[in-house]
């Protein structure tokens, strides 16, 4: 009842699967190479520059520097590890662990139990959005950290350090815009779960009214479903979008550390 249909399986990152199930939406293939994308994103400004880097001399590398090893790679887990935590361990995405088993009357449970308030999808969004401001500043300042160490390597690897370099600041507002974006979609989602949970009430005290209208002792249908269930799915479909969001915000930094370990 409260789990979004299934869709044609879409090929691609686990973040874009996710939410064109939990949007309910077809998405397409796209029929554009990653080439004729990033043409399309890149200005003439970065194009210039995207260009001196590739067609320049590499910039040269230091001599004498630290070689990489374990501390980076430690860096690197410890910070996936925080933001992951942040992500499981916030108190808005908690499960609401107050709702008991069900109820032997229906019309019992539904009539005295007390009023909740309403959900809030607002605090939702703010929430999803204070994180990701945490792991655009985490993860930015790792891959400074990480560009800064492969500058220092040989002529190639300081080139590869200046073209992730330009990447970045020629992407960085287009990749903020579109991943801002996800909060809306999820509102969506939002609204469906606590539609679909509300129309299944409504059909299970019909039912149950039927029920009693001639005398049987059967136990009620309402009595079987728990009020607020659908908040509890949100959460969780919620954090797998943020957790999802992650592993695509940390694909340059693991480029960056597989370019140190080959170094």
């Amino acid at each position: 009842m409260l789990q979004a249909p299934q869709r044609t399986a879409l090929s691609g990152p686990a973040l874009i699967r996710l939410l064109a199930r939990l949007a309910d939406v077809d998405v397409p293939e796209s029929r554009q190479s990653l080439s004729d994308r990033l043409s399309q994103w890149l200005g003439w400004t970065d194009a210039i520059a995207l260009s001196s880097v590739l067609n320049g001399n590499p910039p040269a590398g230091s001599a004498g520097t630290r070689e990489f090893g374990s501390a980076e790679e430690s860096e690197y887990v410890r910070a996936r590890s925080s933001l992951a935590k942040t992500i499981t361990g916030d108190s808005v995405f908690a499960a609401d662990r107050r709702r008991g088993p069900a109820r032997a009357s229906a019309h019992a449970s539904l009539q005295s139990a007390p009023a909740e308030p309403a959900a809030d999808y607002a605090v939702f969004r703010q929430r999803y959005l204070s994180i990701q401001q945490s792991m655009e500043m985490a993860i930015g300042n790792l891959r400074g950290r990480l560009r800064g160490m492969l500058a220092t390597r040989t002529p190639g690897m300081a080139r590869l350090a200046v073209v992730d370099a330009v990447m970045e600041r020629a992407l960085s507002e287009r990749e903020r815009n579109l991943l801002a974006a996800i909060p809306a979609l999820l509102a969506g989602h939002f609204e469906r779960l606590r539609a679909a949970e509300q129309a299944a009430l409504v059909a299970a005290e019909a039912s149950d009214q039927a029920t009693d209208d001639t005398g049987s002792n059967i136990a009620g249908n309402a009595a079987a479903l728990a009020p607020g269930a659908w908040l509890n799915v949100f959460r969780k479909d919620m954090q797998s979008v943020l957790l999802a969001e992650l592993d695509i915000r940390l694909q340059p930094v693991e480029g960056l550390l597989a370019a140190l370990r080959a170094s």
